[in-house]
């Protein structure tokens, strides 16, 4: 656990690296010539770091700097933090760091405010740790020091607050056995959430008429939700969700497994908690339109 939380630090400071300079040059340059002092320290930073040097690490903070990491431990003042530096350096070796700084702010001639996310490899290969870090820098006469480094878990962004509208979804669907065909549908949320993936199957007396899969996602291009069906067959299509009064209007346009190409309008309607409606209009195949199907009465199964 020292180890981890050491290595954390270390990732923190090492944020304007040399690997990050190109992510760097890309942001708009309100004040060029701190920003380059402060990627010429953390390159000076590196050295003393490849070289296992921990005095010379902890060096770079200001006398009465401090780090806290992601559990609350806190380091304060260059002794302590030379001292966990030794330990580190002790028991580790050739580990492999990615970083990319998400902004440095100069807010005033003498203090500078850097974040952004950090990737560390051990040389096993094992899984990368990663972090969110928050850096304070202070300028000291000519030069760059750390006053404040704090680190916190990262935790991998995703669609949820997006999508989180269809969570009345989730859960097994079912129509009306007694009616002969039978429509089947699941919804679940991948393990981020940053897809609801379902499944849809129909089947008439105990005889398969078809299957597919589908998932749906948020487009942060179109601003919109947006989902990708597969058919069984081979058949393929997506489509653009929108919310009008109580239904959910889904244009699709997919490619049947002849080739052919068919467009549609599938309604969704929730009745309440446990039941819904499904029903496909405006159906064209080819430019040839279609009649709607019937509208679809769906139970939540328990």
């Amino acid at each position: 656990m020292r180890t981890r939380r050491l290595w954390l630090v270390i990732l923190a400071v090492v944020a304007v690296s040399v690997f990050c300079r190109s992510v760097l040059a890309q942001q708009p340059q309100e004040n060029p010539q701190e920003e380059a002092a402060l990627l010429k320290g953390a390159e000076a930073f590196v050295e003393a770091f490849h070289k296992g040097d921990a005095k010379a690490v902890a060096a770079f903070w200001t006398p009465d700097g401090d780090y806290m990491d992601q559990t609350g431990k806190h380091l304060k003042g260059r002794q302590a933090i030379e001292e966990a530096f030794q330990g580190f350096f002790a028991e580790n070796k050739g580990m492999k760091l990615r970083i990319e700084i998400a902004s440095i702010r100069v807010v005033t001639p003498e203090m500078a405010i850097e974040d952004g996310t950090t990737e560390v490899i051990p040389p096993d290969g094992g899984p990368p740790s990663r972090a969110r870090y928050t850096n304070v820098h202070v300028k000291k006469g000519a030069k760059w020091y750390l006053a404040s480094v704090r680190s916190a878990p990262l935790v991998p962004p995703n669609n949820y607050e997006q999508l989180r509208v269809l969570d009345w979804a989730i859960g097994e669907w079912a129509s009306d056995p007694d009616k002969g065909e039978v429509s089947r549908a699941s919804f679940a949320w991948s393990p981020e959430q940053n897809f609801i993936v379902s499944s849809h199957a129909v089947a008439f007396k105990d005889i398969f008429l078809g299957s597919g899969t589908q998932r749906i996602g948020w487009d942060p291009a179109a601003n919109r939700i947006r989902s990708w069906t597969f058919e069984a067959d081979g058949g393929f299509g997506e489509g653009s969700w929108t919310k009008q009064g109580g239904q959910w209007v889904i244009k699709t346009n997919s490619v049947l497994r002849d080739g052919k190409k068919l467009a549609a309008t599938n309604v969704v309607t929730p009745v309440d908690a446990n039941t819904i409606t499904w029903q496909s209009k405006d159906r064209s195949v080819d430019g040839k339109p279609l009649p709607d199907t019937q509208e679809i009465r769906m139970k939540r199964v328990k």
